[in-house]
């Protein structure tokens, strides 16, 4: 079994790194000629607190027609959505050919049913991942949180009867995530672990962005608190209505998420500071799509995914 890593960002590198130094075979496929070049010249850096731990890796371009995945191969997924284009998917689903596994870990929703269309005869997955990391060069990563990664099917493709090559391979899976220390789960609760993870972006890469702050000044100032809690209650209404599960610690859990990763600026913040497209039509934006196939308001949806795409470059 090799991993087939597409996206050589901070969380593509993170897991690629701490999978090969545990002896997996992986192979980034990155964008650009140049950091494939670097990283098969120099490998990559993993620094782990005061650590840095440099990992072989094998890298080539995700546009190199020559790079095939076999059946018993996993295609991770790992950029941003913003990158997920019709010529992206299409160069994935010449990579999985008929038979490797994708997994998907990309914030928002709406990508999933794209990939399928894609990949039909594919074992396809959506994962969540609560791990952290920053990027600070094109072959140096920083692991900045411990976390888990959950995987599995989509509610609506669970089938009662798995292949034993695909049980087989889950396992494969698992085994080798649980040998390079990383905590993992194989889950049948996808669709509700997407949209809980999907509530908590939803408040806060919006909010820092607008605001300009880190994750844990976000909850310090009254007038910003009024605004996460509106946001917050009109994202788990609609939510709700399309099947998510709510527990009652939704509210605990988004501030918990803000005290953790308190030093952190998200992935919104850093697009916007940086002059790039953020992934605010797969996050809130895609709130307001369920919101209006229920025939249900979001006008505070509606509302920062207007603002904040008129800080994407022209």
């Amino acid at each position: 079994m090799r991993i087939l890593i597409v996206g050589a960002g901070a969380i593509g590198l993170l897991y690629g790194t701490r999978l090969a130094r545990a002896g997996i075979a992986v192979r980034m496929l990155t964008r650009t000629s140049a950091q494939a070049q670097r990283l098969n010249l120099e490998g990559a850096a993993l620094l782990e607190g005061d650590q840095t731990f440099i990992v072989r890796l094998q890298a080539d371009v995700l546009s190199d027609r020559r790079v095939t995945a076999s059946p018993g191969d996993w295609i991770w997924l790992t950029v941003k959505q913003t990158h997920m284009d019709d010529s992206f998917i299409d160069g994935v689903a010449k990579l999985a050919g008929q038979g490797a596994s994708v997994l998907s870990l990309q914030n928002g929703i709406g990508h999933m049913p794209r990939l399928r269309a894609a990949l039909p005869r594919n074992p396809l997955y959506a994962a969540i991942t609560t791990e952290g990391a920053l990027k600070v060069d094109a072959r140096t990563i920083r692991y900045t949180g411990k976390g888990e990664i959950a995987f599995g099917t989509n509610d609506s493709e669970i089938l009662p009867n798995k292949t034993e090559a695909e049980e087989l391979s889950q396992k494969m899976l698992l085994h080798a995530l649980q040998s390079a220390g990383i905590k993992a789960s194989l889950s049948n609760e996808m669709d509700n672990r997407t949209y809980t993870k999907l509530l908590i972006n939803a408040v806060i890469n919006p909010l820092t962005a607008l605001y300009g702050v880190k994750n844990g000044e976000l909850p310090k100032d009254p007038l910003r608190m009024t605004m996460m809690a509106a946001l917050h209650d009109e994202c788990l209404t609609i939510l709700t209505a399309a099947g998510m599960l709510d527990d009652g610690e939704a509210w605990q859990r988004l501030l918990m998420v803000c005290e953790h990763t308190a030093s952190n600026e998200s992935s919104m913040l850093k697009d916007v500071r940086e002059g790039r497209s953020t992934e605010i039509d797969w996050i809130n934006g895609g709130i307001a799509t369920l919101a209006q196939r229920m025939k249900m308001p979001s006008p505070l949806n509606d509302a920062v995914t207007i603002i904040i795409k008129a800080l994407h470059p022209k």
